[in-house]
Parts: C-alpha cells; sequence; structure tokens
C-alpha cells in the first residue's frame, strides 16, 4: 500500500478554479485583502460593491478557496446547542439570545451570496442533529428543545426508534433536530463560488506569501512578500490563526488540525442500510466527539480527530487518522471497511480561548478578524462583510453587537500554552470517547 496522500474530498468533486498569477514586482491598491478563504472573499465582494472604482487585491499563501475554509464540515451554523447557563430563565440566557440573533444574520448572509452570486453548493436548510450515544450528555434535552426555540429556531427532540429510522443507524439514542436557520452546503463549492464570482476590479495573486506589513511615511502601508510588495491604503487581515506570519502578534487566537474522511458513493443495497434517509449532518455536544455527514450524493463522512500541532499531519500520522476514522464509521455502520474510505484530509480551525471571535482594528489602516470557532462557514461569510464595512467608516447595529460579541481571551506565553492547550485536549477526547 502507497503513502496516503493528504487529498480532501470536497475539493476534489468541486474542481479548481484556473491558477491565478504570483506577485511579481511593486503592486499600488486601495485595499488588500490577505487570505482567500470565506472571510477575505466575502470581504473582497462587500469592498469591490462599496467601492466600485477602487483597485481591490487579494493574496493567498497557496490557493486561494482550498484552505481551511474548503476543508470544513460544512455546517451552515445559526444556533448554536445552548450550554447549561444559557437556557432560558439562567444567568447567560440574554447573552445566547444575542449570539443567536448574529448567527442568524450570519445564516442570511450566506444565503444572500449564495443566491446572488447563483452558488451551486448543495446548500440545504434542513437542519442538523445534536446527537449522543450517551442520553447523559444531552442533559436537560427539553429545556435546551425550549430554549432553541425562544431564540428563534424550529428545534424537537427525537429519540430510539424515530431517530434511528432519521439517520439510518442505532448509534444515537438522542438528538435535537435543529432547523430554522441552521444547514449543511458543501464547503469547497461554495468557497469556490466566491472566488470564481470575484467582481472585475478585484485582483487575485496565489501562492503569496505576505511576510510584513510597514507603514509608509507619507501614509498607508507596504505588504511585503518574496517575489514583490504591494502599496496600498487599508488591509483587511484574514488569515484565521497565522496572523504571526504576516509580522502581527496575536495572543489570542490558537490553530487546531482536524482530520477527515469521505467515503465513495453508497450502492443502493448499502443506502438501503441507512433506511434510503435523507441527507444530514450530526453534531457532537462534545468538543472532542464526532461530526458526521450523510451527503445528498450518499457518502459519508467522519470527523473524529481535533489536535493542537503545530506541524501538518502526513503520510503514517495521516494513516492512523484515517483507521480512527474507520473505527467511528464501523461503530455506526458495522459493514464498512476500508474499501469505503475514498479521502481522507486535514484542515484547520481558528480557535480562541472563550470561544468569541477576534474582530477588531488592529492598527491604523489594518483590520482583522478570526477565530471562527468552528462555526466558519456563515460566521465568516458575515465577519468578511462586516470588516469590509468597519474599514470603510459604516456603523451599524449588527457591527457593534459583533464587536461587543468579539472577547476572545488572553491566551498565556508558549511554551506554557502548547502544554496545557494539548493536555485539555486530551482531555476533552477522554470526555467524548462514547462519542467518537
Amino acid at each position: 500500500m502507497g503513502m496516503l496522500e493528504n487529498v480532501c474530498g470536497w475539493i476534489a468533486q468541486a474542481g479548481v478554479s484556473p491558477c491565478a498569477a504570483r506577485l511579481q514586482g511593486k503592486q499600488k491598491a486601495d485595499w488588500l485583502v490577505i487570505g482567500g478563504g470565506y472571510t477575505g472573499l466575502s470581504a473582497a465582494h462587500t469592498l469591490a460593491e462599496l467601492h466600485p472604482q477602487a483597485r481591490i487585491i487579494v493574496v493567498d499563501r497557496q490557493r486561494a478557496a482550498q484552505g481551511a475554509s474548503a476543508r470544513n464540515s460544512g455546517f451552515v451554523v445559526a444556533y448554536e446547542r445552548p450550554e447549561a447557563e444559557e437556557l432560558a430563565g439562567r444567568r447567560l440566557n440574554e447573552q445566547y439570545h444575542a449570539a443567536s440573533a448574529i448567527g442568524r444574520a450570519a445564516s442570511a448572509e450566506l444565503h444572500r451570496r449564495v443566491v446572488g452570486l447563483g452558488i451551486e453548493c448543495e446548500l440545504s436548510d434542513d437542519g442538523y442533529f445534536f446527537a449522543v450515544r450517551d442520553p447523559a450528555k444531552l442533559a436537560e434535552a427539553e429545556r435546551q428543545v425550549q430554549t432553541l426555540r425562544e431564540a428563534g429556531a424550529r428545534a424537537e427532540l427525537l429519540e430510539g426508534a424515530a431517530l434511528s429510522q432519521r439517520l439510518g443507524t442505532a448509534f444515537y439514542q438522542a438528538a435535537i433536530w435543529c432547523r430554522g436557520g441552521n444547514g449543511l452546503l458543501q464547503p469547497a463549492k461554495y468557497a469556490k463560488g466566491l472566488l470564481d464570482a470575484l467582481p472585475a476590479n478585484v485582483v487575485l495573486y496565489e501562492n503569496t506569501a505576505i511576510t510584513a506589513l510597514e507603514r509608509l511615511p507619507g501614509g498607508g502601508i507596504r505588504a511585503r512578500a518574496d517575489s514583490g510588495d504591494i502599496e496600498v491604503g487599508q488591509v483587511l487581515v484574514c488569515v484565521g490563526p497565522f496572523s504571526a506570519r504576516l509580522g502581527l502578534a496575536d495572543s489570542a487566537v490558537f490553530p487546531l488540525e482536524l482530520s477527515a474522511s469521505l467515503s465513495r458513493p453508497l450502492r443502493d443495497d448499502e443506502y438501503a442500510r441507512l433506511h434510503n434517509a435523507p441527507a444530514w449532518g450530526v453534531l457532537s455536544t462534545r468538543p472532542g466527539g464526532a461530526t458526521l455527514r450523510l451527503t445528498p450524493d450518499r457518502r459519508l463522512l467522519i470527523r473524529n480527530t481535533v489536535e493542537y500541532r503545530l506541524r501538518d499531519l502526513a503520510g503514517h500520522s495521516l494513516q492512523q487518522r484515517r483507521a480512527r476514522h474507520l473505527q467511528g464509521l464501523q461503530r455506526r455502520f458495522p459493514w464498512m471497511n476500508d474499501e469505503h474510505l475514498q479521502f481522507t484530509w486535514t484542515g484547520h480551525l481558528s480557535a480562541t480561548r472563550s470561544g468569541e471571535p477576534r474582530f477588531a482594528k488592529l492598527a491604523e489602516g489594518i483590520y482583522g478578524a478570526s477565530g471562527c470557532n468552528g462555526s466558519g462557514v456563515a460566521r465568516g461569510t458575515l465577519w468578511g462583510r462586516l470588516l469590509a464595512e468597519m474599514a470603510s467608516g459604516s456603523q451599524s447595529a449588527l457591527l457593534s453587537a459583533v464587536l461587543e460579541q468579539a472577547q476572545p481571551g488572553w491566551l498565556p506565553p508558549r511554551p506554557f500554552f502548547d502544554i496545557g492547550a494539548a493536555i485539555r485536549l486530551q482531555y476533552e477526547v477522554y470526555r467524548a470517547r462514547t462519542e467518537s
């Protein structure tokens, strides 16, 4: 058996856009967006709408629309599952309603982009499931349903045979089915759609690593890369947890590495074992638990690893994660085997200590958004729009709400943080062992 290749199944199915040029020499622009994921591409679209005469440059370190955005599990999050203190009548319930209002706006912004740009990305509004094998891990389920409904969601509790029939597996014992803004899509197709629809006044450079941002004597900023530099009026930084690569210190956001596998399409007889269930998505109630999807083309996806790592997985390490994916699938579908798995890949998630985003003016003329904490499909889209609006001098109640929410929390210095993060994640994985 040859070396396992790190190939994202979503990207393989979406296809790739023609490669853009690498930055060469000196360029000038009104706006620079660093990062070609959901946030950066959404920001570029918004800037082009607000400033149709401006020259806008988007730069990506590798290929645009093929980084973390294209590699996630494709959950459109309007409503998070409420934690104990966020339940109806409790201390943080008002805060939960405020976060849910932002989530609804994020879902609406994503829908506006998909419809307005005509992006074919398998967007479904049928919600997804917060599901558990161990019912104790869905404590106060009825109160969670009540809380979700009061926040505006369509939520219901499913258990036993009704749940098994809907998902095509008896593994899960209880679940909250949450709709009314929550949904699913093919993440790489959505990212590629945003990329391919960039307006004419947006110039894209790929395989271009910005290594420093320097203040120019007469105002403005110079962005330096190995192959050239860009003199620009304002910069939007949309690189997730990797702003240090630009020479910007960030003590709030850190990367988590996740890995996933996607099966080949199930045959008719295999699909029948799932009771011919319509497409679904499942999120664990534990950070270290498994994420699963049954896609519209009958593929099964699983993501059941989360690690604090500073180097990408590859080779034998990736093969080990693939084995864990298969074990997780076999717990739910015992008839599956290695032959079913077609793709295995890794991706990064930008996380913060508090679970709230980093959304701020970083310096004069420099703005940044990161820390999606696993909800980047919709929120990243919204942040891109709001970041462009904020940098353009616009104000709104929604922007104020996001700025108020953006309290990412302080991180201890390395190596203390590295040690603590690794231990905490191991603990979370242990707590979620029945759900992985």
